[in-house]
């Protein structure tokens, strides 16, 4: 399965107001990494360091080394035809327009899941998922600690590294 993380989730991952929601967020993107499952964008990148420097949650020179670790996984650019479907996918679906790229990265990426809070938790965009991990786990199939959708046997893993 493949796991596109939005940038809140990362986010969550170093803020420390809220200890639940961190680890929750530090250990899905550990998890992903180990099993190389681990997919963002460089939308993703640079909100993340924007964000996470804005709010003092890193210095610049720690956001810096997170976005070079992260950006080592597999990492989606943003390309012009890229930039035009997530337009596309901003109008067609009442999507802001930040989230448009973001699905449409994912989608190109061929994930299963995008684990994001600013998305309708369950909505589908063909056969990738929206899943937010920081809800209740009565809300989910499965305790949110370990929501992981469960991967059609008819998939074959497939591990892609964008712009190398």
């Amino acid at each position: 399965m493949r796991c596109f993380f939005d940038t809140n989730v990362l986010v969550y991952s170093r803020d420390p107001d809220d200890a639940a929601k961190r680890a929750l967020a530090r250990n899905l993107i550990e998890r992903s990494i180990e099993d190389e499952s681990f997919v963002v964008s460089t939308q993703v990148l640079v909100e993340f360091h924007a964000t996470s420097v804005r709010r003092r949650l890193v210095g610049p020179a720690q956001a810096l080394d997170l976005v070079r670790f992260w950006g080592g996984h597999d990492t989606v650019p943003h390309t012009p035809d890229l930039v035009t479907r997530g337009i596309e996918l901003h109008q067609a679906h009442s999507l802001s327009i930040w989230d448009g790229l973001i699905v449409q990265a994912a989608l190109d990426a061929h994930c299963d899941v995008l684990l994001s809070e600013d998305l309708q938790h369950g909505r589908r965009f063909g056969s990738l998922e929206v899943a937010n991990p920081f809800l209740p786990a009565a809300a989910h199939e499965a305790p949110a600690q370990s929501y992981r959708p469960v991967r059609p046997a008819s998939r074959t893993r497939t591990t892609r590294k964008y712009g190398r």
